[in-house]
């Protein structure tokens, strides 16, 4: 079945179908999956199980599909030459451009112009509940010159405001490690907006990228979460379809 969860902006789209999956829909049957690594590698057409974490096609009835549970799935559509992909991003992924790349094999592959593309992000982690420690913030920074604007603090500790001299000498004695005595501030990844940002920096308009605004650990009912423990994942898929009716 195709999820009622949809990206307005491509259910404009006539020729085109696609869905983001949530824990109670099942996933349609033709669905080509990837062997998923966290990788940038983007491919035409595989095989399903091929290693790799974004696929894109011209050809119609190939449903396209992704799996996540707080990571980002994106849907993209070249509305001119009826190309699409489904990508698989991470925070590794994200780091690696994954959507960028998938974005220049189409390029390649199909002279895809960036103007043409639409793009769908879909339900994932989202900067409310997705902490992060310095190592992942310095690679953001090493890789994206505007990867401060994607970060915001974590939540006021208020036993790190009522002593910050415990915070800054270390843990107090006695007392096992904790991340909270730790000298590096966690902060928040807003990795939605991080692919969003990428691929418009890749030439795709501002508007015609869509975020929708759910979050896969605050939303227990609706979504698998990896980071509150879930073994589940969703699906979320595209294909090029006829003229619906």
């Amino acid at each position: 079945m195709i999820s009622p969860l949809q990206s307005p902006l491509l259910a404009e789209i006539p020729w085109l179908e696609h869905g983001f999956g949530t824990r109670r829909d099942r996933p349609p049957e033709d669905a080509i999956l990837l062997r998923q690594i966290h990788s940038d590698l983007a491919w035409r057409d595989p095989r399903s199980d091929t290693p790799g974490d974004a696929h894109f096609t011209r050809r119609r009835g190939r449903r396209l599909a992704v799996r996540t549970a707080d990571c980002v799935p994106i849907l993209m559509v070249d509305t001119r030459r009826r190309a699409v992909a489904a990508v698989h991003a991470g925070w590794r992924g994200t780091l690696a451009r994954v959507a960028e790349k998938t974005l220049g094999e189409m390029r390649a592959a199909f002279s895809t112009d960036p103007d043409d593309v639409r793009v769908a992000i879909g339900p994932s982690i989202r900067s409310c509940c997705y902490n992060v420690g310095e190592e992942v913030q310095a690679a953001f920074r090493s890789r994206f010159a505007y990867a401060d604007e994607l970060f915001s603090a974590e939540e006021d500790d208020p036993v790190r405001n009522r002593y910050p001299a415990v915070f800054m000498t270390g843990a107090p004695p006695g007392h096992p490690y904790d991340p909270r005595w730790n000298r590096h501030q966690p902060a928040r990844l807003d990795l939605a907006q991080a692919n969003a940002r990428q691929l418009e920096e890749a030439g795709i308009v501002h508007v015609a990228v869509n975020i929708l605004d759910h979050c896969t650990a605050c939303d227990r009912r609706r979504f698998y979460s990896h980071r509150r423990g879930d073994a589940g994942r969703m699906i979320s898929t595209i294909a090029i379809v006829e003229k619906k009716v």
